[in-house]
């Protein structure tokens, strides 16, 4: 009993026996300061539902995102069909054509509405669209010119949510006919909510090369998109919007952006699909060109990657509180770790009301200085070392800088915190040379 008073009262044994329990101990207290960090985490995604709801809601009632789809002739004919008995009777099939040539130009007038704290972009186009048949091949059809039902000939115009969208009589012209496109009768054709009108069409009319153009005006949110229901297409948009996202089966040909706003250009030989089709509806899914005018809102997201560090910079901070009080004798209290821990955590919560209003990267900044300046003052004041104070503040610029580059370049955060763990270890590594263990 002596030998162990004497041992344990000798203090080196003991006190390197107490540095490494503490050790564990503040790696456990940083595991714990871990676990609030997931209900943060479910606090972003519970803030950017609420975005997704109140763009919604504005765009029900202005006009949800819109894509433009046509014009395309529906032509339909007989075809003679014989029965087990050899009696014949005639079958009515459909037959869709795609014109030669068509050519879109997009004026885009873009404009802000706001819900509470939440922004949604909506806009008005005017569309002007002109194109070409060279010729109607009905030929193709391989049916006799009298079994084609000339007088039922319909063009369909489809535009995603014209109910909202299209506050004015759509005509179309066609040679030198001009014409209303109405909506269709319950299942008219296949294309559905599809705008209709008859067109003049005949033998001979058929033949020669028919010219269509037609001009309106279009309410839309979030993303405008353009079908290219023709052969060769050219498709022009222009805004004031100074940074669009080009989507759609390929980007812009040609395309300007500046912060005055963006022209694009895109020219598509369609030779996905058929010129003409008996076997139904073309599949125009596949074959869509546009822009996202959507604002910039990524702070939720970049605030959800960045909890995702929150463990790498509580024990950052904690290993350089660690390796202070143990290589200049100053104490410090577990309780002292876990406040210090705490403004850490407080940190994303910051991150998160403040990106709501400034953005995510000013939000950044105000809530760094904030925790920095906090944790920086309290361990000056318990420490009673300015020099030691400006240490930690050098040390948490260091991890916090570290993880915004990470936000920032997506495509190299594995890169980037590859380098800056096997850096980070080796400082600690460096310094604990100091430790007498």
């Amino acid at each position: 009993m002596e030998t162990f008073e004497t041992i344990k009262g000798s203090s080196p044994i003991w006190d390197k026996g107490k540095l490494f329990i503490k050790a564990i101990i503040i790696f456990v207290m940083a595991l714990l300061l871990w676990i609030p960090t997931y209900f943060i985490m479910n606090i972003v995604k519970e803030r950017e539902g609420r975005q997704k709801e109140a763009i919604a809601d504005i765009s029900s009632k202005w006009a949800d995102k819109q894509v433009v789809t046509g014009p395309v002739l529906m032509l339909p004919y007989r075809v003679p069909i014989t029965d087990e008995r050899g009696q014949q009777s005639w079958m009515r099939q459909t037959a869709y054509f795609m014109a030669d040539k068509m050519d879109i130009n997009s004026v885009v007038y873009p404009e802000k509405r706001k819900r509470g704290i939440y922004e949604v972009a909506v806009y008005r186009t005017d569309l002007s669209l002109s194109g070409t048949y060279n010729n109607v091949p009905w030929e193709k059809l391989n049916v006799a010119p009298e079994n084609i039902i000339w007088n039922d000939a319909l063009l369909l115009f489809k535009v995603q949510d014209q109910l909202k969208g299209i506050n004015e009589d759509v005509r179309i012209n066609w040679n030198d006919s001009l014409m209303v496109l109405n909506p269709q009768a319950s299942g008219q054709t296949p294309m559905q909510d599809a705008l209709v009108t008859t067109v003049p069409l005949n033998t001979e009319s058929a033949g020669k090369q028919i010219r269509f153009s037609m001009k309106f005006s279009l309410n839309g949110s979030g993303q405008l998109l353009f079908t290219a229901a023709a052969r060769e297409n050219k498709i022009e948009m222009k805004s004031s919007w100074p940074n669009p996202s080009f989507t759609g089966v390929k980007l812009p040909d040609t395309r300007e952006v500046k912060d005055s706003g963006f022209v694009a250009v895109w020219r598509y030989m369609n030779r996905a699909m058929p010129q003409v089709s008996t076997t139904g509806l073309f599949n125009f899914s596949a074959a869509q060109v546009g822009a996202d005018l959507l604002i910039p809102v990524d702070s939720y997201d970049k605030t959800e990657r960045s909890v995702k560090y929150a463990l790498l910079c509580i024990v950052l901070t904690f290993a350089a509180f660690f390796l202070v009080e143990s290589i200049y004798r100053k104490p410090l209290h577990l309780v002292q770790y876990g406040l210090a821990g705490l403004a850490l955590v407080l940190f994303y919560t910051l991150l998160l009301s403040i990106s709501e209003y400034t953005g995510y990267n000013l939000a950044y900044l105000i809530a760094g200085i904030a925790t920095i300046g906090l944790v920086a003052w309290y361990t000056g004041s318990i420490l009673k070392s300015a020099k030691l104070a400006l240490f930690i503040s050098f040390v948490l610029t260091v991890v916090y800088g570290y993880v915004f580059s990470i936000i920032q370049l997506q495509d190299y955060a594995l890169l980037m915190g590859s380098i800056g763990l096997f850096v980070a270890l080796a400082v600690i590594m460096y310094f604990s040379k100091r430790l007498d263990w």
